[in-house]
């Protein structure tokens, strides 16, 4: 027996025989909101595992860790514990224009109609807004539904109006804002909402929509984004390619079976909203699971536009890695 170990020990010494290889973990950042469905279903069906698997690489995993919002995915980015981020479109946008465009669009997720609504019963367009009223935002300036704001504005007023409601809007989390929504006596009577938030909040009867961002851009806009530092872009392009390819096929499931989509939606999400809800949202025009980025090229144009970020891309190439870019996104 011992000269059999040491035979076998000698043997792999010398190369004859292969030590099986350690699995190469990839870490994933998400967050649990239905613009991400497609990256949820990556996980629950092992999906990413699937295709490095076919394309030579059956030891590759994906670990996927949930952060509260975009702003401490990004910050779990630069520092190093992940290698791929999915998060609101403008968090990417600042982000690539603080690394003067290193870091770029690895591939879109998903987006959804982002609804701005109110309990003010006057207030039936964004002209009826007021020095009385209160809009709650994510975050003030830079979130998705802060620069969606400002674009409304631009459209409706021109560029000397997209501050016209800085001083009525005010930065709180959509939880929060969805329980100030809510209460009468609170200040905060609008809220820059996102499903499941805007689900519940419009079953108020007090509550209703004024706008949201698919009539502002005419079509579905892809404000979910994956995106990766240049070092894992390059040094991982299985990993890249096994990503895109999972999340075409769960877009795929989507399209194909939205009653199992909303099922794994509320198993995972843990969002108490009914199952009917979560159907005609994925069945809403202004929703879009797709890996080709859509809109989001004249989005980050005009965070640069407006002054809220100092580069502007010029092309798809300019945000997104060759990959994507290829695709003929927006």
């Amino acid at each position: 027996m011992m000269k059999s170990v040491k035979y076998m020990m000698a043997a792999v010494l010398a190369g004859l025989i292969a030590l099986p290889a350690a699995a190469e973990e990839v870490r994933f950042a998400k967050q649990l909101q239905i613009n991400n469905l497609p990256s949820m279903i990556v996980e629950h069906d092992k999906l990413f595992e699937k295709h490095a698997a076919e394309l030579g690489e059956p030891d590759l995993t994906a670990v996927w860790l949930t952060f509260a919002n975009g702003g401490a995915a990004v910050d779990a980015l630069i520092s190093g514990n992940v290698e791929f981020v999915s998060a609101g479109l403008t968090n990417f946008g600042v982000l690539w224009s603080r690394t003067k465009g290193q870091v770029k669009g690895v591939t879109g997720v998903g987006g959804v109609a982002l609804p701005l609504l109110t309990r003010n019963p006057h207030v039936k367009t964004l002209a009826d807004f007021g020095p009385n009223d209160r809009i709650a935002v994510p975050t003030v300036k830079v979130s998705n539904q802060a620069v969606m704001l400002s674009m409304a504005l631009d459209k409706l007023y021109g560029p000397e109006g997209r501050t016209k409601l800085d001083q009525q809007t005010v930065q709180l989390g959509h939880s929060d804002a969805l329980q100030a929504l809510l209460n009468p006596q609170h200040e905060v009577n609008s809220h820059f909402s996102t499903p499941p938030y805007s689900i519940l909040a419009l079953k108020n009867s007090s509550v209703h929509k004024v706008m949201d961002t698919n009539e502002l851009f005419g079509e579905p806009l892809n404000s979910n984004i994956m995106f990766a530092m240049p070092a894992t872009h390059d040094g991982h392009p299985v990993a890249v390619k096994a990503i895109i390819a999972a999340l075409d096929e769960a877009n795929e499931m989507i399209a194909a079976d939205p009653e199992k989509a909303a099922d794994l939606y509320l198993q995972i999400s843990g969002d108490k909203i009914e199952k009917a809800d979560v159907v005609a949202l994925l069945a809403d025009p202004g929703t879009i699971f797709s890996t080709k980025p859509q809109g989001t090229l004249k989005v980050i144009q005009y965070m640069a536009d407006s002054g809220l970020i100092p580069m502007r891309p010029e092309a798809m190439e300019d945000l997104y890695y060759p990959e994507i870019a290829a695709r003929q996104g927006s």
